[in-house]
């Protein structure tokens, strides 16, 4: 099915029928943090589920479902599947329209280039597809939800440090990943940024560096000063994008957060754009009120509602991390 009839894929502003999100599950993979994470993961699913959207929350099994339903609202559905991690914006399906119609596309998952490999993970894609009646195409490569961000009109940010990693597609050359991404998502005008955030774990991600929020302006930090440890980061990506002629909108960093010694990859924009809000993730720091305002401001028509995530970012990600959304079907 690749590269058959015209493929787009829509902008997350574009209007969703419902998100799926993954609940945390598994204490060897979340230590001590799972309680927390849970609860926050929660919070966020009754944020988008009470602003009117359905939401699909995924759980692992029985005791895993109990633990959910004691703490989402009834307006939250609770589906039992079997995934690993809850990353679902990397296992779950990418879904597109394609000449007209919504089918999905699921590229290989190696579990972050080999370092996280967990039972389920590689088939929890296909399986939701199939569950929502979508016609599915599995390219031949490997690429994860969240190393790309689309305006909906054919322009993809992404990173050199995570699609032109050799733990992903040591086979193909930047030219081919682009060619790939045109064919298979119909992404046909790539702005590569450089590297990702310090620490994080996808090798650098862009939902976690830089978002788009119209289709010529980009949410992108303002380093939190001299001591900020992506301040040449943020500076790179965005000497970047106004290269490519794009709009920079500031919005600002947590800065330095840290879990003992561990510089937490913490990012405001890991935030989840659903039908009438923003879920932007919060760390306990003092940019976190000036971050939502921001955030708020990019999206008229939408609320920002700023939600604890440290738990959450103790697994490895965030809110967008932890969600997909399925396009209203035009």
């Amino acid at each position: 099915m690749t590269g058959v009839g015209k493929v787009r894929l829509p902008a997350e502003w574009a209007p969703q029928e419902w998100l799926w999100i993954g609940f945390p599950h598994d204490p060897d993979e979340w230590g001590g943090a799972l309680a927390q994470a849970q609860e926050e993961i929660a919070g966020f699913a009754n944020a988008v589920a009470e602003s009117g959207q359905e939401v699909r929350l995924l759980v692992r099994n029985a005791a895993n479902e109990k633990r959910a339903r004691a703490l989402v609202s009834g307006a939250v559905t609770l589906e039992r599947r079997t995934y690993g991690d809850v990353w679902l914006r990397d296992t779950g399906p990418i879904v597109v329209d394609r000449a007209g119609k919504r089918s999905a596309v699921r590229p290989g998952f190696n579990g972050w280039g080999d370092k996280y490999l967990m039972a389920g993970d590689e088939s929890i894609g296909a399986e939701l597809a199939e569950e929502a009646g979508l016609a599915l195409d599995q390219p031949d490569w490997v690429l994860e939800g969240g190393a790309i961000d689309t305006n909906g009109r054919g322009t993809v940010l992404t990173t050199e440090q995570c699609l032109l990693n050799p733990n992903r597609n040591p086979q193909l050359s930047r030219e081919e990943i682009e060619a790939r991404l045109a064919s298979d998502l119909g992404l046909t005008r790539v702005v590569w940024l450089g590297e990702g955030l310090l620490n994080d774990h996808t090798d650098g991600h862009v939902d976690n560096l830089a978002r788009f929020v119209s289709e010529d302006t980009v949410a992108l930090a303002e380093p939190a000063g001299a001591h900020d440890p992506n301040r040449e980061v943020y500076q790179d990506a965005k000497a970047r994008l106004e290269t490519a002629g794009l709009t920079v909108a500031a919005i600002p960093s947590p800065g330095l957060v840290t879990r003992g010694d561990w510089v937490e990859p913490a990012s405001y924009a890991n935030f989840l754009i659903a039908n009438a809000i923003v879920a932007v993730p919060t760390f306990g720091v003092p940019q976190d009120e000036d971050a939502v305002a921001a955030i708020d401001a990019l999206f008229p028509t939408r609320t920002a509602i700023g939600l604890p995530m440290l738990g959450v970012l103790a697994g490895g990600g965030g809110f967008h991390c932890a969600s997909m959304q399925m396009p209203a079907d035009r």
